[in-house]
């Protein structure tokens, strides 16, 4: 069987980020642009005033003070979103708004509620510093300048930097559409009430959310029958417009399971099927019509953990992004945990808490694979090597922290 290291090292040699596309800033947000942006014009693009209140030069108030107060007229107001050819005159003053241009001649904003105003004129009691309240030209973005680099996730900042800088949209590696599709006789709606031998299907909805959760666009193909020509036109159809398909369920050995026997029949080629882990050790691999196509076990924390573990790498690597995993951190263990030699990496629900510096990790419970619950309570994953049959309380243990975002 294929190790789980050798397995992830396969995905993500095969996943490659997607074609840029040009994008709306508006649904930009979290992706990674793949062009460097150069700010074509200054911002601002000319010097404005920071306040609302008078435009003047510093050296007129020069020695106001309570006792001796500086009286200067004002000869005009600017407001604005005008243009203004105003040029200020010596010992003279403008009321302008903030935003406004400041006028030739002018060098410093006093405002409003530091100033005495009376029609025609304003007193000052303090004299005003030079360029107060000024926000010149290209003092925050310089032309030419370099404002987002190739590679950089777009946060909300970005985005309006490149709104100020006239950018409507840009280059981005685009969400990966992710065909989620169950399978099973037994699965019926949500809103249904089971018959005997039946379940609702509750992974359609937490594969889905994962695949929102990594940044991908999940399309639903829900409770495909456990029948071949059933199988085969809902993969087609996934193909036509998915650019990763995920199949869940229907991926072992039972009499009932084709999902692997339809994607060979499809020209599907195997990269690898089964792997040396527990929970989900059928969790297989193929490429077909170039894509990505995860088989993934039908159990509920099989098929989470699945996707925790690498099927979100690769979605995150097929955006562009160079961090893929989450943290990785080393915890104590506070009960005796321990397992028959079964030669495989097993996957532990755990909640970890930081107590004075250290992590304390404590079981979510039973660890069953059919027990969604567990993954519900966890927020770290312990991975306990093959070759690891116990350990004890107070025992170190490697963990994945599911709750936080990747760092490596």
């Amino acid at each position: 069987m294929t190790t789980c290291q050798e397995a992830l090292q396969l995905i993500l040699e095969r996943a490659l980020p997607l074609p840029p596309r040009l994008t709306p800033l508006a649904e930009a947000l979290g992706l990674v642009a793949a062009e460097a942006v150069l700010a074509s014009a200054p911002v601002p693009p000319f010097t404005n005033s920071a306040m609302d209140g008078f435009a003047l030069r510093a050296q007129d108030s020069a020695g106001a003070a309570p006792d001796h107060p500086v009286r200067l007229p004002v000869a005009g107001e600017i407001p604005a979103g005008r243009q203004s050819s105003v040029t200020l005159g010596a010992g003279e003053a403008y009321r302008i708004m903030t935003g406004a241009a400041v006028p030739e001649g002018a060098d410093s904003i006093v405002p409003v509620e530091e100033a005495l105003a009376a029609p025609g004129w304003i007193t000052l009691a303090a004299p005003v510093r030079r360029g107060a309240h000024v926000r010149l030209a290209g003092e925050d973005i310089r032309a030419g300048g370099l404002v987002v680099p190739m590679g950089v996730t777009l946060r909300p900042a970005e985005l309006g930097v490149l709104a100020a800088i006239g950018r409507a949209g840009l280059a981005v590696h685009p969400r990966p559409r992710v065909a989620v599709i169950t399978t099973g006789n037994e699965l019926v709606d949500t809103g249904q009430v089971p018959g005997p031998g039946q379940i609702r299907d509750a992974n359609i909805h937490s594969l889905a959310a994962q695949v929102r959760a990594a940044g991908g666009l999940p399309v639903c193909f829900a409770r495909v029958p456990d029948r071949r020509e059933a199988v085969q036109a809902t993969l087609a159809e996934a193909l036509a417009g998915a650019d990763v398909v995920l199949t869940n369920g229907g991926i072992s050995v039972g009499d009932f399971d084709c999902i692997k026997d339809v994607l060979e029949t499809l020209g599907a080629r195997q990269v690898f099927w089964r792997l040396a882990q527990k929970p989900g050790g059928p969790l297989g691999l193929w490429l077909l019509e170039g894509k990505l196509v995860f088989g993934i076990p039908g159990n509920p924390v099989a098929a989470m953990l699945m996707f925790e573990e690498y099927v979100r790498p690769a979605l995150r690597r097929m955006m562009g992004f160079t961090r893929l995993h989450r943290p990785e951190r080393m915890g104590v263990l506070e009960v005796p945990w321990q397992k028959r030699a079964d030669g495989r990496l097993n996957f532990l629900r755990v909640i970890a808490r930081d107590v004075d510096g250290r992590l304390r990790v404590a079981l979510t419970g039973p660890q069953g694979s059919g027990l969604l619950s567990s993954m519900m309570l966890a927020n770290a994953l312990a991975l306990i090597p093959p070759d690891t049959l116990a350990v004890p309380a107070g025992g170190d243990i490697l963990l994945h922290l599911i709750d936080e975002p990747e760092d490596h």
